[in-house]
């Protein structure tokens, strides 16, 4: 017999196939990814806590009822955050109003990453530069800041960029480098204006 502790140590394709036969091992992918989400969903949107806790919601019923269609080619959290990609369009659409970036917390490591790719002025203190970046990403096209989210806030690699926003590898390092360029405007400007 399977306990609990043993299905916390099982990867996620391994807990799929489980959750096939079993769907009470289901709480487990939503205790797996329920906060990630919930911080992915409130980065790329302006929805308010309540609204993130429903999409959420929404997310987990599709993975759920789309279980028996997971590809097992891709990652499963690169599948899981498609599904939450998915939504937050949808809401998005509902909405008619333009997502903006909340509560971005950018790790130490990725602001000294990402001020050396955009080459902004090193003089700045992390702190002030933590602000200084999570205000210019807020200014960027939606695209350019999913695609610096993905990769500097949710740690994505660039396979699983591709796999959550159905894109070729090529157009996710192209997409990259256009919001890199974009943040350094965006940075420059207002360090310069």
């Amino acid at each position: 017999m399977i306990t609990n502790l043993d299905l916390e140590e099982k990867t996620d394709e391994e807990l799929v196939i489980i959750i096939l036969e079993n769907q009470n091992a289901f709480s487990l992918v939503v205790d797996r990814y329920k906060d990630k989400l919930l911080r992915y969903i409130r980065r790329i949107s302006s929805v308010s806590v309540e609204e993130s806790e429903d999409m959420l919601q929404n997310i987990f019923i599709k993975v759920y009822l789309n279980l028996n269609e997971f590809d097992d080619s891709l990652k499963f959290s690169s599948w899981v955050y498609r599904i939450a990609h998915n939504e937050v369009i949808d809401n998005y659409r509902k909405r008619k109003s333009r997502p903006q970036l909340m509560d971005v917390d950018i790790k130490d490591s990725y602001v000294k990453e990402l001020a050396g790719d955009t080459n902004i002025l090193e003089e700045l203190s992390r702190e002030e530069l933590k602000c200084e970046i999570s205000e210019a990403i807020n200014k960027l096209d939606l695209k350019f800041q999913e695609i610096i989210i993905l990769k500097y806030i949710e740690e994505k690699d660039y396979q699983e960029i591709s796999d959550i926003i159905k894109k070729p590898l090529g157009t996710v390092a192209s997409r990259m480098n256009k919001a890199k360029a974009e943040l350094k405007k965006v940075l420059v400007h207002k360090n310069f204006s």
